[in-house]
């Protein structure tokens, strides 16, 4: 009997609010502009878009990538999304280490727009510089496909997320950024806030704890009295 009344005190101090769901939301997207060419990407020619995260202190999901993309030249093949952190070499801002591949179409030879999603989920961490990777498995003299970009360089941003001009490479591992004007690639960020733990959660979870260890020291000096 005594082990069902601790039970019942513990379940009753850890028991949750209920929150409401978290919203998908778009935080970067320029998509609604219309484009002013395309940049070519290939195996020699690898591009990075660079999008830094809002303040929220618990960081966001990141549901999918959408990149308007032009008609293909030649035949390229192996198109290949990625999502890059921060390189934690001094000097600058440019990707370090892959976080995964997203999943989606591996040839987007046709003007549209395309969508690519985590395979897992895949946390942002708040106020932090990431890249979306792009690269092919062709060289752009056999094919290239390109991506879309417009000069406006406004990606309607939501909850201070922002940009910052994107970076090409020859092997991915040397990246630069490109001279003036700067081309702004066409793409879209959907992700989740992940919300913050509410006060009333963490009174609860603490006074489940004290309620259980009361309960424990209890048990324990009858025991020994006994």
């Amino acid at each position: 009997m005594k082990k069902l009344i601790i039970v019942g005190a513990i379940t009753a101090g850890l028991s949750i609010p209920q929150m409401a769901p978290a919203q998908s939301i778009v935080y970067l997207s320029n998509l609604d502009q219309p484009s002013a060419g395309s940049l070519s990407v290939g195996s020699d020619l690898w591009y990075a878009a660079t999008f830094i995260t809002g303040p929220n202190t618990g960081g966001y999901l990141l549901d999918s990538v959408q990149l308007e993309m032009a008609d293909a030249s030649g035949s390229p093949s192996g198109f290949t999304v990625m999502l890059y952190a921060q390189s934690s070499l001094l000097g600058g801002i440019f990707p370090g280490n892959s976080l995964g591949t997203l999943n989606g179409s591996a040839n987007p030879s046709t003007t549209g727009i395309y969508t690519y999603t985590p395979a897992s989920n895949l946390t942002l961490s708040p106020n932090t510089d990431y890249f979306i990777v792009l690269t092919a498995g062709t060289t752009v003299a056999n094919g290239a496909y390109e991506w879309s970009d417009q000069n406006t360089g406004s990606y309607n941003p939501v909850d201070n997320w922002h940009t910052v001009v994107p970076l090409w490479s020859s092997n991915g591992s040397s990246w630069h950024a490109p001279g003036p004007p700067f081309d702004s690639l066409q793409y879209a960020i959907t992700a989740t806030a992940i919300p913050e733990p509410s006060p009333s959660w963490l009174l609860l979870i603490g006074s489940g704890i004290f309620i259980y260890i009361r309960a424990r020291n209890h048990i324990s000096t009858r025991a020994k009295s006994n």
